[in-house]
């Protein structure tokens, strides 16, 4: 006959009693909880009972030992709150955890082993993670995130001496690693569901003020044109992602293989690409011309390798590199990101489409006809290019690619 035994629930209890067959459960005198052995019985399940309506009911925990006693008495106060106010409430972990440091320090790990991911993305979560999620949330019991201690933990102190986009950053995070443990089955629900930022702050993110615009672009071409004997790969590099509003992620590991001048086309694979979509670029005249330039200087230092932009061991320069890179030429006065959003500017003052802008820019875009894009795009797409390196011979990039009315050689 199988019997309930009531004893100080522990886990040298729980192994007491796992050799005698007839002993289905443990109930503990001084918690509202039960333990039931299972057919394997070096495991078991972990239940909160109440008592309502002349009855008990019965409300699973977790899993043993998946979650050991002494985890599941250090939340126990928490969970029994949270029962009352939601009895369908799922709070422990599958696999043990028990505070949302257990979910952050297993997103961390994904994260890192994550392929799919740039190394910026990477970068940019762990140090979330380390600087403001766990220390923040790391010891606060799942059973007890909600809006309220999310905003008393986080949030609030956060934007006293953070910007709002860099809360709206850490949030970002968070909510991602707490679906994706829900979406899992790794957790029994998911606590943000349907919590939004603006349920925290209300303060609009502003737009970071231009710290280029198209009316500096003179000075900029004036000032590469001298330096490039001295700096030629940064000079490049600037002039590449000026000339065509590229990221520098996708222009840093440019390939020479990948530029066609017999087609006059720029091919730059999806994996370098922050959309994950290979993107091509016309290539024009003024800049097959400084390619030939440049790859001319690369050969007076025996340099014939794949990329334009090498460091020693034969890789595309880093991430880090090309910050400092542009930190220098500029002074610290603007980023390479600047130059991106300068070029879009001057597209849109020089009459570009918006799509044709935002298809040269190689934003991620939805519901637009393939077939447009495919053919009087790749034309517009051109000539959008021609009439942008037009503008810019006539501000001094024709000092950089060739003497001003040269034929480029197209071989």
């Amino acid at each position: 006959m199988t019997k309930t035994i009531t004893v100080t629930l522990s886990e040298s209890a729980i192994k007491k009693y796992a050799d005698q067959d007839n002993v289905r459960e443990l109930r503990d005198p001084a918690h509202p909880i039960r333990f039931r052995y299972r057919k394997n019985r070096s495991r078991g399940s972990l239940y909160l009972v109440s008592y309502s309506g002349g009855k008990d009911h019965w409300s699973k925990l977790a899993n043993h030992p998946d979650v050991t006693i002494k985890a599941l008495l250090e939340v126990l106060p928490s969970v029994i709150k949270r029962f009352a106010v939601d009895p369908n409430f799922a709070p422990l972990a599958a696999n043990g955890w028990t505070t949302v440091g257990d979910l952050l320090e297993w997103y961390g790990r994904r994260v890192a082993a994550d392929g799919h991911l740039s190394k910026y993305r990477k970068t940019s979560t762990k140090s979330v993670l380390k600087c403001h999620l766990i220390p923040c949330l790391g010891n606060l019991p799942l059973a007890e995130l909600n809006r309220a201690t999310l905003d008393a933990r986080l949030m609030w102190p956060m934007q006293t001496n953070n910007s709002v986009s860099h809360v709206r950053l850490a949030f970002g995070v968070l909510k991602v690693a707490i679906k994706q443990a829900h979406s899992l089955n790794l957790i029994g629900v998911n606590p943000l569901l349907g919590v939004t930022f603006t349920d925290f702050i209300k303060i609009k993110i502003k737009p970071k003020d231009a710290r280029l615009r198209p009316s500096d672009v003179g000075q900029l071409l004036e000032n590469w044109a001298g330096r490039y004997p001295i700096i030629p790969a940064v000079v490049a590099l600037a002039v590449l992602m000026l000339a065509h509003g590229t990221r520098a992620g996708e222009t840093r590991q440019a390939k020479w293989r990948n530029f066609d001048f017999d087609g006059r086309l720029w091919h730059i694979p999806a994996s370098d690409t922050k959309t994950k979509k290979a993107h091509t670029l016309p290539l024009t005249d003024q800049v097959c011309a400084f390619l030939k330039r440049y790859r001319a200087t690369q050969a007076t230092i025996n340099y014939d390798g794949a990329y334009l932009f090498p460091v020693f061991n034969g890789h595309p320069v880093g991430e880090t590199e090309v910050s400092q890179c542009f930190r220098d030429l500029s002074g610290g006065e603007w980023s390479s990101h600047d130059l991106r959003k300068t070029a879009r500017t001057a597209w849109a003052d020089l009459g570009v489409d918006y799509l044709i802008g935002e298809l040269l820019l190689n934003h991620a875009l939805k519901a637009l006809d393939v077939t447009y894009i495919h053919t009087t795009a790749e034309t517009q797409k051109r000539e959008a290019l021609e009439r942008w390196h037009a503008w810019l011979d006539e501000r001094g990039f024709s000092l950089l690619h060739s003497l001003e009315g040269s034929v480029v050689d197209k071989t």
